[in-house]
Formats: structure tokens, C-alpha cells, sequence
């Protein structure tokens, strides 16, 4: 079947997007639960869009962003480590990722790579950044070859079990 990107309604389809994410990055139901929270109020915040990725009608991945804004809780937590290597600048004028998953049924297909470029490609900032798990994976490649470069690594988010690596990349990122 074909594969069909296109703005996504992410407050109206919140629970078929953390399918994809349950699936896709593994979640409990007590972090679903706080998640539901976080994407709605996100929603709410200036230039938030989301995209999503179907197949036969069904959620199959999704990403979305806004403009970053140092007030936010992620950049409050990250801007230290981007301090500490002098990349705080980063987070001025930048679109920010905040959630990309694709099902694990339909990786490896292209799917984040066409969400992440056509969610940046409407950005008007002349950048962007976002983080990932702090490992090498999959994910972290695919950012790379779009033109992220780790701007801080090590970063731990209060009750993440794992650090978490920052990347930035100029827009429009970088075609194969």
C-alpha cells in the first residue's frame, strides 16, 4: 500500500500517534499517560504542527515540532550542556523535533527521513535541533546523514533512564 504524508490533527489522533510511539520506542502505561499530557500541551504552543505518515487510513509514524523557545522545559534542561560547550546559540532561531517515530513495522522505508524533511522544509528558522537517545542507533544515523551534528552529549533529563545527546543541523537539511 502507499505510504501517504500529510498534516496531522496530533491533539485529535494523540492516542494513534503514541501507538506508534509505544510500539516504535517502547513506553509503559504510566509514561503513556504523562505523554498524552505533554502532546496536547504542546499543541497549544506557537508554530506547533505535526505530520503523519499513513497507510490504508492507519497512523503509521509521525513527527512533530515548533519553534524553540529557551522558556520551554526541554531547553531549560539542555541549555547547561549547550553552555558548557559553548553551543547555547543553538537554541535561539531553531526549529525543534520533538517527537519522530515511525512503527517498526514500516522502518527502514524511508518514512522518518520523508517526515523529518517535510516538517523543516515549512520551517522558517534557518536551523534545527532535537535529541535522541545517546547511542549509536538507527535514529542517531539517520540524523547524521541529514546533517545533525552532536552539540552536547550526556544529557540527562529528570526520570530519563538513559542520556540523551542534543543535535543540531542547518535547514534545509541535507538530501542524500
Amino acid at each position: 500500500m502507499d505510504v501517504v504524508i500529510g498534516p496531522l490533527d496530533l491533539s485529535a489522533h494523540v492516542d494513534e500517534a503514541l501507538a506508534v510511539q509505544v510500539a516504535a520506542f517502547g513506553l509503559g502505561p504510566d509514561e503513556v499517560a504523562v505523554r498524552r499530557q505533554i502532546v496536547q500541551r504542546h499543541m497549544t504552543y506557537r508554530g506547533a504542527r505535526a505530520l503523519g505518515a499513513t497507510v490504508g487510513g492507519d497512523l503509521v509514524g509521525f513527527v512533530y515540532g515548533m519553534p524553540n523557545d529557551r522558556a520551554h522545559w526541554w531547553s531549560t534542561v539542555v541549555e547547561p550542556y549547550l553552555r558548557a560547550r559553548d553551543n547555547d546559540a543553538w537554541l535561539d532561531d531553531s526549529f525543534v523535533i520533538t517527537e519522530l517515530h515511525v512503527h517498526p513495522a514500516h522502518q527502514n522505508r524511508g518514512l522518518g527521513r520523508s517526515l523529518i524533511t517535510t516538517i523543516t522544509d515549512a520551517a522558517t528558522e534557518p536551523r534545527s535541533i532535537l535529541s535522541a537517545i545517546d547511542r549509536d542507533s538507527p535514529a542517531r544515523g539517520l540524523y547524521r546523514s541529514l546533517g545533525y551534528q552532536d552539540l552536547a552529549r550526556q544529557v540527562l533529563f529528570p526520570s530519563a533512564p538513559k542520556p540523551y545527546a542534543v543535535m543540531g543541523a542547518p535547514l534545509p537539511l541535507r538530501r542524500r
